[in-house]
């Protein structure tokens, strides 16, 4: 199929939903070369169905397979463990999600009772039938998220708000119970208190969180799972990049893609990761760190690995950018990538869009010297400076700023997020304290 977006128009996304079948141009097209406006209508398959499938991720549903179920906070169970982990050094030996904390949370969840009171309880294998749809069908969903020390000894969250919503929108979508956040969040506090000499207490380190939801029916068939088990595990890590920044060599994908509309690319399912593994280890093997995942026959930049991208330029007009995909379904809505274009539009700096845009105007704009440059952000990176593009057979050199590894922009935003995660600056109220 070939998009009808051609690169000079910058839509913005639609928010919330509206009267329209289909959202964006792109999508009409879709349907209407495949006749399949007319079959949705003789098969009495509704507008509103079609919206839901089909609308940005973040924006307001358009029906609920469940109803945002309570958690019983104050019924909240603790069985700390009686054998305690030797803790790793907090060191640059760290792995990243190699050690898990004492302690993890869990609740289980019944279409004919709602959720059983939450629980902490020591790390332990998970007990789930051979015939759970997390197993066969992919009814699994996550989130990740960190917990910072700063210099005054207070472990904070950042916008616990944002994962809990994402989520829910990715639980909403595979037929999981939805639940509340703020419960939600309560129980991911007391776990993180319970773990709390986990979070290391150097600049770079911090605890990684994990929750997840699985299907956990005991029937085989293809149907929405009527039992789920909610959980929370925690790990410490250490920085990224252990060295300070490195900047990276990504491939352009041209044959395989991530994401289409109306599939699962705006929420973070694991079925949107392991088709990305077999692209993952070419492209390593090529010599390059991660995929830039392109779609569409324009090749569209949409994603690089896990992470969403950045493109900082000038636009053919002399105009100073800063661009990333539209969240159109297709891009996941990542928290970092949301904090950044706040930073962004509350400096002032530059115009700050978010809008379609293709790999042959990033060629063309490094080709002409205006592009400024390229990053990825996302949880666990925070700001991922590239420094190559392979796209075509051919090598697409970024700057990297007068030190070669990471350029002005992508240094204030970093510098910025991490002032916040650590509680060195206040803004807005994204640093949440667990107590």
């Amino acid at each position: 199929y070939s998009s009808p977006l051609r690169p000079q128009e910058r839509r913005q996304p639609r928010p919330g939903p509206g009267p329209h079948l289909l959202r964006a141009p792109h999508m009409a097209m879709f349907f209407h070369r495949r006749g399949l406006a007319a079959t949705l209508a003789r098969t009495g398959v509704t507008a509103a169905f079609v919206n839901a499938m089909l609308r940005p991720a973040g924006a307001s549903a358009a029906f609920s397979s469940s109803v945002a179920s309570s958690i019983d906070v104050a019924s909240l169970q603790l069985t700390r463990t009686e054998t305690p982990k030797t803790k790793p050094p907090f060191d640059h030996t760290l792995p990243f999600g190699g050690v898990t904390s004492d302690h993890m949370m869990e609740v289980d969840w019944a279409i004919s009772s709602g959720f059983t009171a939450p629980r902490i309880v020591p790390v332990h294998p998970l007990s789930i039938l051979p015939t759970a749809p997390a197993l066969h069908y992919g009814v699994q969903c996550f989130e990740g998220m960190k917990a910072y020390r700063g210099k005054d000894g207070t472990v904070r969250l950042f916008r616990p708000d944002k994962n809990m919503a994402r989520w829910n929108r990715s639980c909403e979508r595979l037929a999981l119970p939805t639940f509340d956040s703020d419960a939600m969040i309560a129980c991911l506090k007391k776990l993180v208190e319970v773990d709390q000499d986990w979070v290391p207490d150097k600049e770079g380190f911090s605890l990684y969180l994990r929750p997840t939801a699985l299907g956990t029916d005991n029937v085989l068939s293809v149907h929405p799972s009527e039992s789920a088990l909610f959980f929370i595990i925690t790990c410490p890590v250490g920085p990224y990049f252990k060295n300070g920044f490195a900047p990276v060599k990504i491939l352009a994908e041209t044959s395989f893609k991530r994401a289409w509309p109306g599939g699962m690319g705006g929420h973070k399912v694991g079925g949107n990761y392991a088709p990305g593994m077999l692209p993952q280890r070419l492209a390593q093997e090529a010599g390059y760190a991660q995929v830039l995942w392109l779609f569409g026959d324009e090749d569209i930049v949409t994603e690089v690995g896990s992470m969403n991208l950045f493109t900082h330029w000038i636009t053919p007009e002399g105009k100073e950018q800063l661009i990333t995909a539209p969240l159109d379904g297709t891009i996941l809505p990542g928290v970092t990538r949301d904090s950044i274009l706040e930073l962004a539009r509350e400096w002032g700096d530059c115009e700050v869009v978010e809008g379609t845009y293709t790999m042959p105007e990033v060629a063309k704009a490094a080709a002409e010297g205006r592009l400024l440059e390229v990053f990825g952000a996302g949880t666990a990176a925070v700001i991922s400076p590239v420094e190559l593009i392979g796209y075509k057979g051919e090598d697409i050199k970024v700057p990297c700023g007068a030190d070669g590894k990471v350029g002005p922009l992508a240094a204030k935003i970093h510098k910025t997020l991490t002032d916040i995660h650590y509680g060195r600056t206040e803004f807005r109220g994204w640093s949440v304290p667990i107590n």
